[in-house]
């Protein structure tokens, strides 16, 4: 994998990816409340999506990746939003805090992210390789759908 990283491929779909990865491996152990909690105080309604827990855990790897280490209190400044007070102005608002933990404790329990010396989490070495390999593939993909692109423009 030489010279691609995390940082040259486009962030969205190295999330997706990821996500897709982690929940292929099968190894993650999403909590059994999961399916009934909000992300934030601040959010009307719990995530739509069925695989919203492997796509929160994707996204703090990679901002465990570019900003290293990291504790949990950051990470609820990052997923905060706006809070809408009905006729007051609206504030900023804090992320839950249980389900950014949650995701933390199972990515260390499946080793891809280690507790810090002087506190936080970052990526374990297992980690940013799986990290680098997924986007060294998203990389190689992008460049044949490229090449198959060019092939049919020059046969035509």
């Amino acid at each position: 994998m030489p010279g691609i990283n995390v940082k040259d491929v486009d962030q969205a779909v190295v999330t997706n990816a990821v996500a897709a990865y982690l929940k292929k491996k099968g190894k993650l152990c999403v909590p059994d409340q999961m399916e009934y909690i909000k992300t934030a105080k601040f959010k009307e309604i719990a995530p739509e999506n069925p695989d919203w827990f492997y796509i929160r855990c994707a996204s703090i790897m990679r901002h465990l990746y570019h900003r290293s280490p990291v504790g949990v209190a950051a990470l609820t400044k990052v997923y905060g939003g706006r809070k809408r007070n009905g006729v007051q102005p609206s504030k900023y608002c804090r992320a839950s805090d249980g389900c950014i933990r949650k995701a933390l404790q199972a990515l260390e329990k499946i080793r891809l992210v280690e507790r810090h010396p002087d506190g936080g989490r970052k990526l374990s070495a297992i980690g940013q390789r799986d990290m680098d390999r997924i986007a060294y593939q998203i990389v190689t993909k992008q460049r044949e759908q490229e090449h198959a692109a060019d092939t049919l423009i020059i046969s035509d």
